[in-house]
Parts: C-alpha cells; sequence; structure tokens
C-alpha cells in the first residue's frame, strides 16, 4: 500500500467502524470481493482521490491524516500538501 511517510501524512486505515490492527493484513480487513491490483502514489496527487482509490482497489476504508496525527487532511489537497 502507500507509503505516506515519503509525504510526511499519517495514514489512518479501518476495519469496521473503528481503526485496523496494526499488525492486520491487507487480506484481512478488505472488503469481500476487492479486486486488488495497483494504486501509483505520487505527491501531487489529491486527498481524495487516493482515499478513493484505495477503497475502489483494495476495498479498505484509509483516511489522510495530518503529519503529527491530529486532524484529517481536507481531501482537496495534494498528498504533499498534507503532510507539511
Amino acid at each position: 500500500m502507500a507509503d505516506l511517510e515519503a509525504f510526511g501524512a499519517t495514514l489512518r486505515v479501518y476495519k469496521g467502524p473503528g481503526f485496523a490492527d496494526d499488525n492486520a493484513t491487507l487480506a484481512s480487513i478488505r472488503a469481500e470481493g476487492a479486486k486488488g491490483g495497483e494504486v501509483k502514489v505520487v505527491g501531487n496527487m489529491k486527498v481524495g482521490n487516493f482515499e478513493d482509490k484505495i477503497k475502489e482497489v483494495f476495498g479498505i476504508k484509509v483516511q489522510v491524516a495530518t503529519k503529527d496525527d491530529s486532524a484529517l487532511a481536507d481531501n482537496s489537497i495534494t498528498l504533499s500538501a498534507a503532510g507539511k
């Protein structure tokens, strides 16, 4: 999955209504029937587009948060901006 550390942001991964366990595998948290595949992540990708793409490809709900994980990043900013 995406290495948002490269952009300085935090990635929140969910399983159901709560956070996924830090040691969970993609297979254990993905939605049944998720197609799988590859997502190319670049710094100028919008946060909302990234979150939607992860849901579409892997069937996993994620949210990008600020570097210090104190707030969710706005969906209209880039991944690079989210980490600043």
